[in-house]
Parts: structure tokens; sequence; C-alpha cells
């Protein structure tokens, strides 16, 4: 029989520009020990563990959670591009859940390099060749910029196209992000923007620009899961329950057009697993961590997650419904555009905004009487990990 799952203690680094940072060992040992002083146990009550990072060796979980303690229990590294902090938070989540362990850690961290993303394995076959290969196919004059800004700059024209709508939806995006942000210390960027310098910012694409992208940051953050009997044990009063999770990865479908090729039909189906697993849909969620390594992406993951129709991102954003006093508040951290992407770390360190949400502690930018949150963390090539979460 499944068990009820709980959060019991979360804990995130400030992000960092590259070059500035820690190294990742001391960055996640430092995401442990908070993550154990908030859920207020012992290292030694951890009986697995599952360390997410993409540039790295194959056991640099273990370098990190040596710092923390050798108490040999089982650690898997897990590398999910995008995603992967949500992929560990996932596979924490199936063991405690199935009953192979009470209590587990799930830890993510990058050093990340400065400028746009790219591959450093170029002697082998590229894990995202196909879908280059078919964007190039349905845009054959497609800019030659690297390949997430092509990917994603792609997806903004078509949706354009598609829409028909005003593309100064993507920069008010960027500024409700910052707006949101300026309440957040543990975002790198808090100054707020304007549409028009946004608009005005260097060209990446055609209708996105640099102030639509998130940068590259470094950091760490960490969640422990643990069964609902395990927390009644310890006296754990503040746990919040993950209510229902999916990670879908691509389909046939996923690739017939290039919205689709960025994630949102994964976003699709992993989003109605949850609301159908929950019984919860998504007029009752309260707040929400997204993905939005570029603007464009989150209007169109608005749409994936059903918290619109389709094509009706704009009037969403032009109400106002996506952020405080709105249906929604969307990304109140700032999100990846004011935080950055440390890629290990991110889907991590939303699970930590949603708890510090759920429980009341997110200070100056809490959500007023949030009960259920939701998360999006997408990896292109591909996985999207979907989390509902709800207090009380």
């Amino acid at each position: 029989m499944s068990k009820k799952v709980k959060v019991i203690g979360v804990n995130m680094m400030p992000f960092t520009k590259p070059g500035t940072h820690e190294p990742y060992e001391v960055m996640a040992a430092r995401a442990v020990k908070g993550a154990l002083e908030d859920a207020g146990i012992n290292y030694s009550e951890i009986q697995q563990a599952y360390a997410s990072y993409v540039y790295g060796d194959s056991t640099c979980g273990q370098r990190a959670l040596y710092m923390v303690g050798m108490t040999g229990i089982p650690t898997i590294n897990v590398h999910n591009n995008c995603s992967s902090g949500s992929t560990a938070l996932f596979l924490a989540r199936q063991a405690v859940e199935f009953g192979s362990v009470e209590c587990a850690l799930a830890v993510g961290f990058e050093e990340m390099q400065p400028g746009a993303l790219k591959s450093h394995w170029n002697d082998r076959t590229s894990a995202l060749g196909w879908a280059e290969d078919r964007l190039k196919e349905l845009w054959p004059e497609v800019p030659e910029v690297p390949r997430a800004i092509r990917l994603f700059g792609a997806a903004t024209k078509e949706y354009l196209e598609k829409y028909g709508v005003n593309p100064d939806i993507f920069a008010k995006i960027s500024v409700k992000s910052r707006n949101h942000a300026t309440n957040n210390p543990y975002s790198l960027f808090r100054k707020p923007l304007t549409v028009e310098e946004v608009l005005n910012s260097p060209m990446l694409m055609p209708d996105m620009t640099r102030l639509m992208a998130c940068p590259p940051t470094c950091g760490a953050a960490a969640a422990i899961v643990c069964s609902e009997e395990f927390a009644k044990k310890h006296g754990i009063s503040n746990a919040v329950e993950i209510v229902a999770q999916a990670l879908t990865t691509d389909m046939n479908e996923s690739n017939d057009n290039i919205i689709n090729l960025v994630g949102a039909d994964m976003t699709r189906r992993a989003s109605k697993q949850v609301y159908e697993a929950a019984g919860i849909g998504p007029d009752e969620v309260d707040v929400l961590e997204l993905h939005d390594c570029f603007t464009p992406a989150e209007v169109i993951t608005y749409e994936g997650l059903d918290l619109c129709e389709e094509g009706g991102a704009e009037k969403l954003i032009n109400d106002g419904d996506n952020t405080y006093g709105g249906k929604y508040v969307v990304n109140p951290s700032g999100g990846l555009m004011s935080k950055g992407h440390p890629i290990g770390a991110t889907g991590l360190a939303q699970c930590t905004e949603l708890v510090w949400q759920l429980r009341g502690q997110a200070q100056k930018r809490q959500v007023e009487n949030a009960r259920v949150a939701l998360q999006h963390n997408l990896g292109l090539g591909g996985a999207c990990v979907v989390t509902m979460y709800r207090v009380g």
C-alpha cells in the first residue's frame, strides 16, 4: 500500500553568478544541513539520498553528502537535464510512498559557467539532436544561435503566429517576475524592470530579448521527505503533503509543432495526471512555481497547466491573474528569471519556496491563505515533473 508523503525540511542557498560561488560540495552540504535543521532531525535518520546535478563527475552526490556524514546509505546521482532537481524529489517521494524507506533526502546543486547553455559532449550523438532536426524541418531558416535560445525563440514565433497576441506579454512577465523578486532575499536580481527596458534589451531572437531569458547561476537546495508516521513520531507539525506528482517524457505527438517541442505536450500530460490523482483542479491552486527559463516558456506553461485556455494567456496576464490580487500567484520567488537557473538545484529551490509559502513563512512575498501549491519543472530532451503540495 502507498503511504502519504510529507515534506518536513527544506533549504536553499542564495544563488550567485558563476565565478562568485562556493564549491559545489560546500553549497550542497550547507543546503542539506539547513534542511535537517528545518526538519529537526539528525542526518543518521536519512535512509536514502538522491543528488541532482548536470555538470560534474559521476559521484559528486557522494562527495557532497560525505561532508554532512558518512552513514553508508544508498546515494543515487540524478541527471535529467533542467528537471534534475524535481526528478530527485520524484524518486525520493516514490521511495517513501511505496515503503522502501521512511525518510529520504533530495539535494540539488550546480556550478555553472557564464553564457548560454551548451553541450560538453561534442564527440558523440547529441541527446537533443532529434529536437534540433525536427525544428529545422518546421522552420528551415531558424537562426543559428545557442540551442536553448533557438528552440524557445522558435516557439515564441510560432505562438505569436498561431494566436496573434501582442508580443509585449513576454515583457510583462519579466516585469511581474522582477516585481515579485524585490521581496525575495534569495533572488539574485531584485531591481524592478519596465516593459520598455525589457523590450529594448539586446535581441536574442525575433520578439525575444535578453531580459526575457534567465541567467546561469550557481547554487544548491535540498528537501527531506518522509512518511506520515515518521512525521508523527518526531512531532513534526508543519509538514507539507505531496498530494500528487507526475513525471512525463516525450511522445510522438510532442514533435508535431514547435510549442510541443519545448515541453507543452509533456506539461499537459503531467498536469492532467496530477489533477486526476489529487482530485484537485487548477482552479483550486493558490500559488505556483513554474519553469520560466524564458518568459515565452511561462506563457506556454500557463496553457499546458490548464490555468487558462489555449491562446488565453494574454488575457490572464493583462487581467493580472498571474500575480498578487489575481487568480493565481505565479513565481512569487521571482522565478528562474530573477534567481537564475543552477540546473540541478532549480527544482528543489522551487519546492523550498512552495513549502515556505504553504507554511506561511515567505515573509513579504507571502501569498495570503495559500493552501494548495503547484510546481512545474521542465527539461528538454525530455522530462517534465509536476508536483502538487497541500497543507492542512
